[in-house]
């Protein structure tokens, strides 16, 4: 392929030739639940179980397979939030390139720690993909090439054998695939090949509402999807997707925090908050229809730390968790009555704080913080109605 052309469909199905020794076919899965709760059927690209947890792969692989030996002895530099990083590292492994990998000083550690073992050397810097990338291109003048996340044809080449998968995969039923942005890489290399293949399917891409350039919005602030946190999106991609997509929605973190605890509980996929991006914008009603809809989860790794203050506050959210502020006397009996209380209406209890310092309290008071944990918003608003018939003057913290 000439430089800076954009891929043809012979370009993706040559490609999906060149990447088959790494990167496998994933599933398309089918959700109850999230039909159920869309008011529409969902289907689930499953590409977070894709090698190194995400689509990336297949691009890398195909950038890499098509260098030149002379290219390959100098080595490859690329910047990445992660999952780019973690498969340009292994691509290059396995043909025997060196790798450089500039991230982000606040990368995920589950991504950092898996680029670095696959022998890729990282280096941490700024703050975002953006200033990673302009750290990378000085890496680039002492010879070794620059393996761009999104703007290369050969890269969206690659990820355009998604397409090809779901053009075979999709039952004619489909009417909308929606599919996560970040550069645009893969929602080029998709709408190139479905464009060609399935031109009756909708594409509608999703960004995070902090971060859509696609939308024409300026980044405001901090999204967990780090994924597709890219301020500057490729003039190649924009171009792609101005011309092919039929729609860019925005998601919040609380409905992409929402997305994920549901495909973890619900459907038992894990998957970062790029990935469920998409889910995020069909539960929201973001995306237009009624018909058959499959939302891409273009990845799953997600840092340890985050899953777990994402299910803690998607949980509450849902009415899963439920924190409640009370004032009792300070005598003997008083909490424990109030404990049968709470354990009479099926509540299980997470923790118990007394305060007594620094509190408008009379002298032989005390104030209690219950965190308890409940099956649902009904089962909250039936506790709150039961203690309040006891005479309980309780607050709920939010």
């Amino acid at each position: 392929m000439a430089t800076k052309t954009v891929p043809t469909l012979a370009d993706i199905e040559a490609a999906r030739v060149r990447i088959a020794a790494l990167a496998r076919p994933t599933p398309v899965y089918s959700s109850e639940t999230l039909s159920r709760l869309a008011g529409r059927r969902v289907f689930l690209k499953a590409e977070n179980l894709q090698r190194t947890g995400s689509f990336k792969i297949r691009g890398a692989v195909n950038k890499i397979a098509s260098l030149s030996q002379a290219e390959r002895a100098a080595g490859v530099v690329t910047a990445s939030a992660g999952n780019h990083g973690q498969a340009v590292a292994l691509a290059a492994r396995e043909t025997g390139v060196t790798a450089t990998v500039f991230m982000p000083q606040d990368a995920p550690m589950a991504k950092v720690d898996a680029t670095r073992s696959y022998g890729a050397e990282i280096v941490l810097v700024g703050d975002s993909y953006d200033e990673a990338q302009a750290s990378a291109g000085k890496r680039v003048e002492d010879g070794a090439t620059f393996v761009h996340a999104f703007e290369d044809e050969v890269v969206i080449a690659g990820q355009g054998t998604l397409g090809l998968e779901l053009a075979e995969q999709l039952a004619d039923e489909v009417e909308t695939v929606v599919v996560p942005i970040g550069g645009g890489g893969l929602a080029s290399g998709i709408a190139l090949a479905l464009r060609e293949l399935r031109p009756e399917i909708k594409l509608v891409g999703v960004q995070a509402e902090s971060c859509a350039p696609f939308t024409g919005g300026e980044p405001i602030g901090f999204t967990i999807a780090d994924g597709i946190a890219v301020k500057k999106p490729g003039e190649m991609t924009r171009g792609i997707l101005e011309a092919r997509l039929d729609e860019v929605v925005t998601v919040t973190d609380d409905q992409i925090a929402h997305a994920i605890v549901l495909l973890l509980e619900r459907v038992k996929l894990v998957v970062e908050g790029a990935g469920a991006a998409s889910v995020a914008a069909v539960l929201a009603g973001r995306v237009g229809g009624s018909g058959p809809v499959c939302s891409l989860l273009s990845g799953g790794n997600i840092d340890a730390m985050l899953l777990l203050e994402v299910a803690r506050h998607g949980l509450t959210q849902a009415g899963r968790f439920l924190v409640i502020r009370t004032k009792l006397d300070d005598r003997p009996g008083a909490l424990a009555k109030l404990l049968a209380c709470v354990a009479d209406e099926r509540v299980n209890v997470h923790s118990v704080e007394h305060h007594r310092e620094g509190m408008d309290l009379p002298v032989t008071g005390t104030e209690v913080e219950l965190t308890l944990a409940m099956r649902d918003e009904e089962h909250c608003a039936d506790l709150l109605g039961r203690l309040a018939e006891l005479g309980y003057d309780v607050e709920r913290l939010q």
